[in-house]
């Protein structure tokens, strides 16, 4: 028998939702960011609202889904999350700016974050753990994608265990520009200041006030709670070809990192640093602070 993969069941369109067309099914699961209908009528829109001379014609009508929506009273606005079917109705409470709504990152952390990670989708490399379909920084970031074309960052369940946990984790501001390959997340502990290096270039949509309470989550659970910022990046295509993923790429890099680190510890800790021993959690706890630059310089690359 021929299984044929399923697709997800068409549901209206947003922008048939809001009224903007009348009649436009998706077939994509919501899934906007790739969707040429989409594109085409996001441009449309932006050309008519920049047009000097009203439009004319059926081409009038034409305007951003968002914007349509709020000619409704607030009550009835419904959040993105009702639109694309993943809760019940909501009112949306910050006029459609899913980037600075603490309900879109609580409900991107509690429902998205932890349905896609699994514990079936995990491979444990040595003991540390990688989730399938995250790609990886050199530097030690993961990078997930999520709705609408943005991307979450962390840092991985290898760094996150040896580093242990810091004293401060210092986020950029919404809005700051990433750059891939340079820090755009420093970690404070004792004398120590280190940066993650960005897995992607782009700009900062949301950051995780969690990690900033309480930088435990960071060691306890860095893919979900744990998890850093939300960028909407800027050549993703080209990022990605410089980030790793899949099952044989992401157990070599981590064991040719487990090689790297015992050898950059022989210095500070003698030949039993190199007999290829399990390594511990919080090692730069244990390792004298003279130790600390080089290992984190050697697990974070900067």
């Amino acid at each position: 028998m021929n299984h044929q993969p399923q697709r997800p069941p068409a549901a209206p369109c947003i922008w048939m939702q809001a009224g903007v067309v009348k009649a436009k099914t998706c077939k994509r699961d919501f899934h906007c960011a790739g969707c040429r209908f989409d594109r085409i009528l996001r441009k449309l829109a932006r050309e008519n609202r920049q047009s000097s001379t009203p439009p004319t014609g059926g081409r009038a009508r034409i305007v951003y889904w968002a914007d349509k929506l709020k000619e409704l009273p607030a009550h009835r606005r419904p959040c993105v999350h009702s639109l694309k079917r993943r809760i019940a109705f909501r009112p949306c409470t910050n006029d459609y700016l899913c980037g600075t709504c603490e309900f879109d990152q609580y409900f991107q952390d509690q429902f998205l974050v932890h349905a896609m990670l699994k514990p079936v989708d995990m491979q444990t490399i040595d003991g540390f753990r990688i989730p399938q379909g995250i790609y990886l920084h050199r530097g030690h970031a993961w990078m997930a994608m999520a709705p609408d074309g943005q991307v979450r960052i962390g840092l991985d369940d290898f760094a996150a265990r040896l580093l242990g946990t810091m004293a401060r984790i210092e986020l950029p501001l919404l809005g700051k520009t990433l750059q891939q390959d340079r820090p755009g997340i420093t970690f404070h502990r004792g004398g120590l200041k280190a940066g993650l290096l960005s897995p992607v270039s782009g700009v900062v949509t949301a950051s995780n006030p969690e990690v900033g309470h309480h930088p435990q989550s960071l060691t306890d659970d860095p893919y979900g709670r744990g998890w850093l910022l939300m960028a909407q990046p800027t050549n993703l295509r080209e990022a990605l070809r410089r980030l790793k993923i899949g099952d044989e790429e992401v157990t070599a890099f981590i064991e040719d990192e487990i090689t790297g680190l015992h050898q950059a510890l022989e210095p500070h800790l003698g030949p039993l640093a190199a007999d290829g021993g399990q390594l511990c959690d919080d090692l730069l706890g244990r390792l004298p602070e003279s130790a600390w630059v080089a290992v984190a310089r050697q697990i974070l690359k900067n």
